[in-house]
C-alpha cells in the first residue's frame, strides 16, 4: 500500500477498453491504478511500484495469464483477481487460476463491456478492496514433497474426537463460501468419505463457471459432486453446487430432502445466497444438519447460519488464519451462530464428527 494509504493496483489486460474502463472505475473509487496491456509489461511497473491488488486476463500475447500467475505465486506473492472470459475454454482455465492461487474471478461478458463493468463497479471495488486484505492462499505442496511432509498434512486432516449430538442423525450438511472458497471446498470435499450425510454448496461464483466447478470437483473427490438441478434429492455421498445467478433451498418431501432452485430476487446483493440455504435448512432439517460457514467477505450467511444453530443443528466456521478473507466466518461468530472455529486442515474431520462419523477423512467406505 502507498503511504497515504492509498490501495495500488495494477490491470493486465490486452483490451485497451477494459484497461480504460476499470481505471476510471478504480480511480474514481480512490484507488492509485496503473495498467498494463501483457503480463511482460506488468512486471515491468512491479518493479517501480508494488500493488496492493492485480486484475489478470488470461488471454494476453506474449505470455498468458496463468503463467504470469504462477510466476507471481512462486516470486511476487499478492492478491490476484482474475477477469475472464465466458467461453467455455476460459471458465476451465479461471477454475485452473483459482487452484494456482488467485483469489477470486469476474466473468466478462461477450459484448457490452465498458456498460457491464460501469453497473458491476460497486461490486468490482468491494472486490478490489477484499483482496487487499487477502492472504494469498499457501502454494500445495510440491509433487516431490518429502514422505515425512506428507505424512504431517494426513495428520493434521484427522478429525477431532466425536462430539456429542442430539439424538436425530444427521441427514445434511451445509456449506456456503465465497472469495478464497473454491479451493477450501476442494480441500474439504476431496477429504470425505463416500457415506457422509447428503452436502449443499453455495459459492458465490458467477453463473458461467458453477457447472465446470463442480464437474471439477467431482472428478477429484470420492463423493459425487453435481450442478444441483431443481428437485434433485439430498443424498448420503453427493454434494450439489448451487448454480450461479439461482438461489438454492432445501425443502422435504415426506421424509426426502430435495433441492429447490429459484430466481428469487438476490439476497444481500448474492445469488446463491447463503443466509436463503441456511434458512431452508433449518426449515427442513431442523437439528438433523450440520452448518458450515467457510472464508468469503461479507457477511452473507451469518444470520442463516444463526437460524440453524437456534434449530438445534451444529455450526462451524473457519478460522481466521485459514481464511483468505475472514468476513463471512467473522460476522457469525460475532452473532453467535458458530459452535465452534475451526481451521481449514481439521475442518473435514470436525464435520464427521459432528454428522456421527467418526472415519479418519481419506480412509475408504467398506
Amino acid at each position: 500500500m502507498s503511504p497515504a494509504g492509498t490501495l495500488r493496483v495494477l490491470v493486465v489486460d490486452d483490451s485497451a477498453v477494459i484497461r480504460q474502463a476499470l481505471a476510471q472505475i478504480l480511480g474514481d473509487a480512490g484507488f492509485l491504478v496503473d495498467t498494463a496491456a501483457d503480463p511482460l509489461i506488468g512486471l515491468a511497473k512491479m518493479e517501480r511500484a508494488r500493488p496492493d491488488v492485480i486484475l489478470l486476463d488470461l488471454e494476453m500475447p506474449r505470455m498468458d495469464g496463468l503463467t504470469f500467475l504462477r510466476r507471481l505465486m512462486t516470486e511476487h506473492p499478492v492478491p490476484v483477481v482474475i477477469l475472464s472470459s465466458h467461453a467455455e475454454r476460459g471458465t476451465e482455465t479461471a477454475l485452473e487460476a483459482l487452484d494456482e492461487g488467485a483469489i477470486e474471478v469476474l466473468a466478462k461478458p461477450p459484448l457490452g463491456v465498458r456498460d457491464f463493468l460501469d453497473r458491476s463497479a460497486a461490486n468490482l471495488v468491494e472486490v478490489v478492496r477484499a483482496a487487499s486484505r487477502a492472504r494469498v492462499p499457501v502454494r500445495p505442496l510440491a509433487r516431490g514433497a518429502s514422505r515425512a511432509s506428507r505424512a504431517l498434512q494426513a495428520t493434521l486432516r484427522r478429525p477431532p474426537e466425536p462430539v456429542r449430538r442430539p439424538a436425530e442423525p444427521c441427514r445434511i450438511v451445509a456449506l456456503a463460501a465465497s472469495t478464497g472458497g473454491p479451493d477450501a471446498l476442494r480441500r474439504i470435499l476431496s477429504a470425505l468419505p463416500e457415506d457422509v450425510p447428503g452436502l449443499v454448496v453455495v459459492q458465490h461464483m458467477p453463473r458461467v463457471f458453477t457447472g465446470t466447478f463442480a464437474r471439477r470437483l467431482d472428478a477429484t473427490c470420492r463423493i459425487a459432486v453435481a450442478e444441483a438441478e431443481d428437485g434433485d434429492p439430498v443424498e448420503p455421498g453427493r454434494a450439489l453446487i448451487a448454480p450461479g445467478g439461482q438461489h438454492l433451498q432445501v425443502v422435504r418431501t415426506g421424509e426426502m430432502l430435495r433441492a429447490r432452485l429459484s430466481d428469487d430476487p438476490p439476497v444481500g446483493r448474492h445469488r446463491p445466497s447463503a443466509d436463503v440455504l441456511f434458512h431452508s435448512v433449518a426449515r427442513a432439517a431442523g437439528p438433523a444438519a450440520v452448518g458450515v460457514i467457510l472464508t468469503g467477505m461479507g457477511q452473507d450467511g451469518a444470520e442463516g447460519l444463526l437460524t440453524m444453530r437456534r434449530a438445534g443443528a451444529a455450526t462451524l466456521a473457519q478460522d481466521e488464519a485459514s481464511s483468505v478473507v475472514f468476513g463471512m466466518p467473522a460476522r457469525a461468530a460475532e452473532l453467535g451462530a458458530v459452535d465452534r472455529v475451526v481451521g481449514l486442515s481439521a475442518m473435514a474431520g470436525a464435520i464427521l464428527a459432528r454428522a456421527g462419523r467418526v472415519r479418519t477423512p481419506g480412509a475408504s467406505a467398506r
